[in-house]
Order: structure tokens, then C-alpha cells, then sequence
């Protein structure tokens, strides 16, 4: 079943703050690198882990983006690459992995509310709740409605940073003194999970790709957004790491109480005040952006007969997968219980078993169909591709390790992202059973 034609399409300016939304939202999550990583390799993890980490999949979203640019993004470069099965693991663990990663904003929006009502915080679920559910009708309402919001909230929320680092510097006496760069002296667990952090604070570049089709002259669109909203992410969360490091705030009271504690070092209230409130902007424009995405994919795996065909249904007015929307904000309503560190653990872990797929589609789509025409292709034959994307696969495992290496609390987070994973399997196998007809698109088409 194909799409019916969506009219209103979202423009390269709306799509550059979906995109920072989507991926980053601010540097709200890395409170606490600096606890894991240390005064000396915070900076070091902060700035090289993106380039291993995040470089690599830009380039493959870019170049199967330019290849397919459809509804349903990566779902579909997959199952074309490597056949229905693997196409249908895709879906399934981003499903998921998405389901975990939006039951982490609306904490974090109580969280930094808290800083101006602290009462608000015995009133977690209901305000988290409220938060689930106005997004969705946001989203109901179609992307071009959720592009002009994140325009805004994007607004609120890189202004008071502005501020922040024009206030600093323009106080600040003297050099600004840089701990020597090293990761001596930090163990395993500690720089696992430092590098969780950075990871968790740069994923989703695929994420974006799923509503293609509503998207103005997408190839083009994506290249100019998807660079820009990275170069933006990278000095943000350069700067404010630099900032509270020279602040003087210690790791535990930064990690406690967020970034609008180094802002009341820094100016007093006032600012805390301002990045707290960025910190609510932040939570609902990353909630509204990553709930845009993930709702399209359960729509084109119910067109692809894989899901039940009631989450392909559109709305009768905005043409947006409302069932699918629904379907999404009634699973995060229920997990929104879950505690920070181990949402964060099991996020990135199933996340990078689905971004491993597609890193095996551009691959195999390169040595299957080296002349299709790719607008954007990234200038390395296949050999060099395989040696180039092992290193975010060994920044993967080392995190990996690093969370078994850690806490027992973390350890059993990593334990279930696998029995996560190892799902896809199960439904898989009851999907022949109910469906057999789908043995046939098993292997490469």
C-alpha cells in the first residue's frame, strides 16, 4: 500500500532544528561525563568519540539517504540491502530502542521544572504524562507543525547558552587553563560509561531520515541540515563542558543538579533561571522530534504486512500514522518508571545493533549495486569502507564492556537491552508462522 501524497513538506530551516532536536536538544545528558571521565579526559572523550562514533554514520545515512530517500528511512534501506528478516530487525530493535530513549525527556523535563517548584518533583508521573500526550497531539497534527515548534524551542533553548558563554568569557581574567588531555589513571567501568554518555548525547542521525518523503528536495536538504546541526551539537557541547570545568563546580554537584548550577556560579539565579528553562525547552522539543520519527516507521512495516495493518492508518485530515503515534505514547507511558543510567545503557546499546545493520546495507548495496546513482557517496571503495566502520563498531563493545565492567545496577541494564535484541528473533518467528507467505523475502532482494 502506498502513501497518499503528503502536501505540506517541511523546509531545510525546520529540518535543521528537527534534526538538533532529534540527536541532541542541548547538552542536557552530559552532566555527568565529568564524574566518569575526570577533569583530564572529558574534553578528549567529548571530542573524539563523536568523530569515531557519530562521523561514520552521518556519511551512511547521507549516502543510502541519497540512494532511497522514502518514508521509513533506514527500515527500508535495510530490507532492500539484506531482505525482509533483517529489515524487520531493524525496525523492530529502533522501535524499541526509540520507546527507551523517549522515556527519558519527560523525567528530564520534571527534573529541570524542579529547579523553580521543587514540590513539582513529587508529581513525576502526572507531569511526564502530560508531557507524552501533548506531544502526541503535536504530532498528530503533522511534521510541519512539529518543525515550526522546534524552531522555537530551539531558539529557547540555545539563547540562554549564548548568554551563558558571552557572560563567561567576557569575565573571565586571564588564560583559560585546559587539564592536559589523557585518560591515564581512569578505569575501564568509569570510561565505558563515559563514553555512553557521549554516545547517548550523539545518536539518531538515521532517526531523521524516516519522514523523507515530507521533506523538501530531501537529498540536498539533508546534506546542508544534517552538517550544520552536527557542527552546532559539537561546539555546544565543547563549550559548556569547557565552561563548567573552568567554572570551578565540582562533578558531583554538576552531575546532582545540572547545568543551571554552573550558570549560578558563573552570574547568579538569574542565569540558572534561563537554562532551566532551556532545560524544559530541550525535553519537549527532543520528545516532540524523536516521537516524529520513530511514528513512521511502525506505519511502513504495517504497509509491508509485518505489523498489524490498523498502525498504517493515516488521519483522515492531517495524513499522519495517528494509530502508530498512539500505539508509541502508550508504551513510553509505561516506562517512563524506569531510572535515568539504565534507560541511557539500554538506549544506546540496542541502538547500535540497528545503526550495525545499516552500516551492512551500505555495504552490501555498494558491492551489489555499484552503479546506482548516489547524489552523495562517500569517497572510499568497499575495502576501505569495511576497515573505516570497524572503529565505531569497537567504540560499540568497548562501551559494552565497560557497563559490564561497572555497577551490577548497570550490568543488569545491559543484560536486558540483550534479551531486547534477542526479541526480534522471537517475533520474527511468529510472524512466519501467522504469515508464511514472508519466507519468501528472507534472503537478499
Amino acid at each position: 500500500m502506498s502513501s497518499p501524497p503528503l502536501i505540506r513538506k517541511i523546509r531545510p530551516i525546520q529540518l535543521i532544528a528537527v534534526i538538533f532536536f532529534t540527536v541532541s536538544g542541548g547538552p542536557y545528558g552530559l552532566e555527568p561525563l565529568l564524574n566518569y571521565a575526570g577533569a583530564q579526559a572529558a574534553l578528549l572523550i567529548l571530542l573524539v568519540t563523536p568523530m569515531l562514533w557519530d562521523v561514520p554514520a552521518i556519511f551512511t545515512v547521507l549516502e543510502l539517504n541519497s540512494m532511497m530517500p522514502v518514508t521509513g528511512g533506514y527500515y527500508k534501506w535495510v530490507k532492500h540491502a539484506l531482505g525482509t528478516r533483517w529489515g524487520f530487525y531493524e525496525g523492530w530493535w529502533t522501535w524499541l530502542y526509540t520507546f527507551v530513549d523517549l522515556a527519558i525527556y519527560p523525567g528530564l523535563f520534571v527534573l529541570y521544572a524542579s529547579y523553580f517548584f521543587p514540590v513539582l518533583a513529587e508529581y513525576r508521573i502526572p507531569i511526564c504524562l502530560c508531557v507524552v500526550w501533548g506531544s502526541a497531539g503535536l504530532n498528530v497534527l503533522g511534521i510541519v507543525p512539529v518543525g515550526r515548534t522546534s524552531l522555537i524551542l530551539g531558539a529557547i533553548v540555545l539563547t540562554p547558552f549564548i548568554i551563558l558563554f558571552g557572560v563567561f568569557f567576557y569575565h573571565h581574567a586571564g588564560s583559560i587553563a585546559v587539564t592536559s588531555p589523557s585518560v591515564k589513571g581512569l578505569s575501564f567501568s568509569s570510561f565505558g560509561m563515559a563514553l555512553y554518555t557521549v554516545m547517548w548525547n550523539c545518536l539518531g542521525w538515521d532517526n531523521v531520515t524516516t519522514y523523507a518523503e515530507e521533506v523538501e528536495k530531501p537529498v540536498k536538504s539533508y546534506l546542508i541540515s544534517i552538517f550544520a546541526a552536527f557542527g552546532l551539537v559539537i561546539v555546544l557541547y565543547f563549550l559548556i563542558i569547557l565552561v563548567s570545568q573552568q567554572s570551578g563546580i565540582s562533578a558531583a554537584v554538576l552531575e546532582d543538579k545540572g547545568f543551571p548550577s554552573v550558570a549560578e556560579l558563573i552570574s547568579g539565579k538569574w542565569l540558572g533561571s534561563l537554562i532551566a528553562i532551556a532545560g524544559m525547552a530541550s525535553s519537549l522539543g527532543i520528545y516532540a522530534a524523536v516521537l516524529l520519527s520513530v511514528s513512521r516507521v511502525p506505519k511502513v512495516m504495517a504497509d509491508d504486512d509485518l505489523l498489524p495493518q490498523r498502525l498504517n492508518k493515516l488521519h483522515s485530515r492531517f495524513q499522519t500514522p495517528y494509530v502508530s503515534i498512539i500505539i508509541c505514547s502508550l508504551v513510553v507511558s509505561l516506562m517512563i518508571f524506569w531510572p535515568f543510567s539504565d534507560l541511557l545503557i539500554i538506549d544506546v546499546t540496542v541502538y547500535g545493533a540497528g545503526l550495525s545493520l545499516e552500516y551492512i546495507s551500505l555495504i552490501r548495496l555498494r558491492k551489489r549495486s555499484p552503479d546506482v546513482y548516489r547524489p552523495f557517496k562517500i569517497p572510499l571503495n568497499v575495502t576501505w569502507l569495511c576497515i573505516a566502520l570497524v572503529i565505531p563498531f569497537g567504540v560499540y563493545f568497548v562501551a559494552l564492556a565497560g557497563a559490564f565492567a561497572s555497577s551490577e545496577q548497570a550490568v543488569m541494564a545491559a543484560i536486558f537491552a540483550i534479551v531486547v535484541l534477542s526479541s526480534a528473533e522471537l517475533v520474527w518467528q511468529l510472524i512466519l508462522w501467522k504469515k508464511p507467505h514472508h519466507r519468501k523475502g528472507t534472503l537478499y532482494q
